[in-house]
């Protein structure tokens, strides 16, 4: 994983959005326990996220099945 570690510092010092969000799911995918991979995954998703990039809803869909995050139900209606 120390090639995976060079390549996110180096990522992140050219501020390569697009290489982080694939090195952050790659290092997900990598890890060897679940806190290690859902901390990744979350990278991966705000990034993702920040990019507007249709690979978000796929990450979240991930950390919602690994109970990192909730479900989206409906919104309520506002009280009135």
């Amino acid at each position: 994983m120390k090639d995976l570690d060079r390549r996110l510092l180096d990522a992140h010092a050219r501020d390569d959005v697009p290489a982080l969000v694939a090195l952050y799911s790659e290092a997900a995918e990598q890890a060897n326990d679940a806190e290690a991979a859902a901390f990744y995954l979350t990278h991966a998703h705000v990034f993702a996220m920040e990019l507007g990039l249709a690979q978000a809803a796929d990450l979240r869909s991930k950390l919602v099945e690994m109970g990192r995050e909730e479900p989206l139900g409906k919104v309520p209606a506002p009280r009135r």
